[in-house]
């Protein structure tokens, strides 16, 4: 049985306001989700500021997420790099830390060929020996994981377990998982059709400030109530309309911040703060959709 499978939210790296990791708030972030019916985390990828931390940084993010966790709930943890003997290391780090997975975007900037893409994942699959997603971010690493390149991923690296399909070509979550991968659809407001088509679950940022929401879609299309699932599904679309006026990841520690009574930062530069109107709006408009509680 897929043990890679439901409510997967890809945790933002709170931040002390000295630009530090701030494990306190992690871990505080990390128990709201689990009491609230996650069933896994994806941590360290883009919500988290993966690019943006240091080797250490993503070690010691990994032991917290591990031990925090403690069999409740998966741990997937990204250690994507441009170089393969950084991904490399990262995976070690992450075994020892005690993660369940490892995931890893593939090598961006140079745009390797496809057997250089191959060949990397090899050796990152290998030396962590946990199962191994793909983190499939095209718009972000200029790298697509087509159906070819994910079966040739397949034949020469045996941890791979599946992979975040955040590409355009949405149709392909039906093709993925008819590989038998494990197709974690990247974004949230399209749990509920990916699910139709074979999805094995969600990860995606949003799922943290409010996982019981798309907890309530899992369930609901499971149990076959669709008309629920559709209810849950609209409001979680809505919550994307804050992304479209304000940054994704400001927003986000905005939110976290807000809703849990905790710190989380600021996002690392180039990326700014949001400003105190923008703030009020990302506030107020989660708050309509009744994932803050607060009154507008």
């Amino acid at each position: 049985m897929n043990a890679f499978r439901g409510i997967f939210p890809a945790l933002i790296t709170p931040m002390t306001r000295e630009g530090d990791f701030n494990e306190d708030a992690f871990r505080r972030l990390m128990e709201y989700n689990i009491e609230s019916g996650a069933h896994g985390f994806w941590v360290a990828g883009g919500a988290g500021e993966s690019v943006l931390l240091e080797d250490e940084e993503n070690a010691r993010i990994a032991g917290a997420a591990a031990d925090q966790a403690a069999g409740r709930a998966k741990v997937i943890m990204h250690v994507g790099a441009p170089t393969t003997e950084r991904a490399a290391g990262m995976a070690v780090h992450a075994a020892n830390a005690g993660v369940d997975a490892i995931c890893a975007v593939p090598p961006f900037f140079y745009r390797p060929g496809s057997d250089e893409i191959v060949e990397h994942y090899r050796l990152v699959g290998a030396a962590a020996d946990l199962p191994l997603f793909i983190y499939n971010l095209p718009g972000a690493t200029g790298v697509e994981i087509t159906l070819e390149l994910a079966g040739k991923i397949r034949e020469h690296v045996p941890q791979l377990a599946g992979l975040k399909h955040s590409a355009p070509a949405f149709v392909n979550t039906r093709h993925f998982a008819s590989m038998g991968l494990s197709c974690l659809i990247g974004s949230a407001a399209l749990l509920l059709p990916a699910l139709t088509i074979g999805a094995s679950g969600c990860v995606d940022g949003p799922l943290a400030l409010s996982p019981d929401v798309w907890v309530n879609i899992w369930t609901a299309y499971h149990h076959g109530d669709i008309k629920t699932a559709e209810a849950e599904q609209d409001r979680a679309a809505e919550l994307y309309t804050i992304f479209n006026r304000a940054g994704y990841i400001a927003s986000m520690k905005v939110l976290i911040s807000e809703k849990l009574g905790i710190d989380c930062g600021d996002p690392r530069p180039p990326q700014r703060p949001l400003t105190s109107e923008e703030s009020a709006f990302v506030i107020r408009t989660a708050a309509a959709l009744g994932m803050m509680e607060i009154e507008v």
